[in-house]
């Protein structure tokens, strides 16, 4: 039965709908559907968040403003979405940024849906030390020249190496792979010199830390091995495989 308020207006205040509140950001669209067949229960504003965490490897609040603010609003639903599809959703409040990884475990009929491009051995050593550096700092900016990179890698060449263009060339290509998911930046308009990303402690996971730090000291040892025996092909293969850093 209706009740007309305290006031005597006459209006049934109980059977009014209830908009926001602390349950969070209210479901429901805002607006008509944006295609023939849509039956999202999400705001449109959390869909277009949603695609954008599973086409990026990241998401900052300074490079998308946006997007930071919708993933922000709708974090619940985000996430509760995400674990459907055996993902987690990571925000790091204190970089401002937000990224999706994949959960593991054991089941016949999981699928693995992140499907991003892989980091081969020397991607992910070169991501190891640059996240080891960064951390080391404790600064948003932290500079290194093209030439302290490939001193990076000194541990797993030595002169018998037979061919050392190859090797640096390697180095290069991860230099430019960094570049393209924006863990590395250009400084300025210095072609030699690269400002870490501060993003880069996070994405790095202290599991991935360990997995890689174990890599590449066997490589190390895969170096000296060759340099006392002369075997100048085992480190070569030793170097290869392939990882992603958004996988653990």
């Amino acid at each position: 039965m209706s009740r007309p308020d305290a006031g005597g207006t006459g209006v049934d205040f109980e059977a009014l709908p209830v908009v926001g509140g602390a349950g969070g950001p209210e479901l429901g669209r805002q607006s008509g559907p944006r295609f023939d067949g849509d039956v999202s229960e999400l705001p449109d504003r959390a869909c277009w968040a949603l695609q954008n965490l599973l086409t990026n490897r990241y998401l900052t609040k300074t490079d998308q403003p946006q997007l930071w603010s919708w993933v922000q609003d709708h974090r619940t639903q985000l996430a509760v979405r995400l674990s459907e599809l055996d993902l987690r959703l990571r925000i790091v409040d204190e970089l401002d940024v937000v990224f999706v990884e994949q959960a593991d475990y054991d089941s016949p009929w999981g699928r693995k849906l992140l499907r991003r491009e892989p980091l081969n051995t020397y991607d992910s050593i070169l991501a190891l030390h640059l996240a080891k550096l960064m951390r080391a700092a404790r600064d948003e900016h932290v500079v290194i020249s093209r030439e302290d990179i490939h001193e990076l890698f000194a541990g797993v060449h030595n002169d018998t190496d037979r061919d050392r263009s190859a090797f640096d060339r390697r180095i290069d290509e991860a230099i430019e792979k960094l570049e393209r998911i924006k863990l590395l930046g250009r400084s300025g308009d210095d072609e030699t010199s690269y400002i870490i990303s501060p993003v880069i402690t996070a994405v790095m996971t202290a599991s991935i830390v360990t997995d890689l730090q174990h890599q590449f000291e066997r490589l190390q040892r895969a170096a000296g091995t060759r340099n006392d025996s002369g075997d100048r092909t085992e480190g070569n293969a030793s170097a290869e495989g392939e990882h992603d850093i958004d996988a653990e």
